[in-house]
């Protein structure tokens, strides 16, 4: 399996997915359930040639070393060069440090370093990702970084921090989109290729598996959440892996090459995933 770096140069498309780890909190044995469904849904899309990326603290909970039981449960038939974690800067430098040293000791040849939500959850242990990122890219030069950008804040500064010769990174991901943000989408991608941007960029799309209210006020604190927008849609029959799709379908349009799904339900991800593809067609 090529690297992903190598993927988003070749100008194959790239659609991953992202899952979530189990949160720490767990007792034992829902742990236990909970990490073996989550090495069936990374087995089942590594082997598929589906690029995997694994959060760190994605909502503000403390989530499982996702690096260490990866580690030990994946076994040699799942080709590292498949699967990225992700690495906040809300852990101690050192353990941060540590952690890239593991994952390039271990076969791992990519990391997403993002920044972590200020306002949940311990301090970051540096002000900014880039400088995370400075820091392993002296440690550990060959693993390949990724940064991130949010299309849905002033274009101009999202795409001066990509250009910023401190980004220290090889490609980047974006904040969750769909075919509701369009236009903020495209001011991004315009700007980016006005300015010259060559950093491939991977553009977050959100598996909702329904309109319940609850659900997408809470998500809502989070990531920007069209509430309205999908509720009508959920309303007119449509089935979450037809809405999924859609923003795929509408983004490729604007020019957006390549995604990663994220919220794939870990005991059906790779399925899932396909009838999503199917719809995108």
């Amino acid at each position: 399996m090529q690297t992903l770096v190598d993927n988003l140069r070749s100008g194959r498309r790239v659609i991953a997915a992202e899952l979530r780890p189990p949160r720490a909190e767990l007792e034992a044995a829902a742990s236990r359930d909970a990490w073996i469904d989550t090495y069936h849904a990374v087995r089942s899309l590594a082997r598929d040639g589906t690029f995997v990326f694994l959060t760190d603290s994605a909502v503000g909970s403390r989530e499982e070393d996702n690096l260490r039981h990866l580690v030990i449960n994946l076994g040699t038939d799942v080709p590292r060069s498949g699967v990225v974690p992700f690495l906040t800067c809300k852990h101690p430098l050192e353990f941060c440090l540590s952690y890239a040293d593991r994952a390039h000791h271990h076969g791992f040849e990519a990391l997403v370093v993002l920044g972590g939500d200020k306002s949940l959850g311990p301090p970051r242990s540096v002000d900014h990702a880039w400088q995370l990122r400075e820091e392993i890219r002296h440690r550990v030069p060959n693993l390949a970084l990724g940064g991130w950008a949010n299309p849905h804040a002033d274009a101009t500064a999202q795409v001066g921090h990509l250009l910023d010769e401190h980004v220290h990174a090889e490609f980047y991901l974006t904040q969750i989109v769909s075919h509701h943000s369009r236009g903020k989408v495209e001011r991004f991608l315009e700007e980016g290729q006005r300015r010259g941007l060559s950093l491939p960029g991977l553009f977050g799309v959100f598996y909702y598996r329904s309109a319940n209210p609850k659900t997408l006020a809470a998500l809502k604190g989070f990531l920007p959440v069209p509430i309205d927008e999908l509720t009508r849609e959920f309303a007119e029959g449509a089935s979450a892996e037809e809405i999924c799709a859609r923003s795929i379908r509408t983004l490729t349009d604007a020019g957006v090459r390549h995604f990663y799904i994220s919220n794939l339900p870990l005991g059906r991800a790779a399925l899932t995933l396909h009838r999503i593809l199917e719809k995108v067609g």
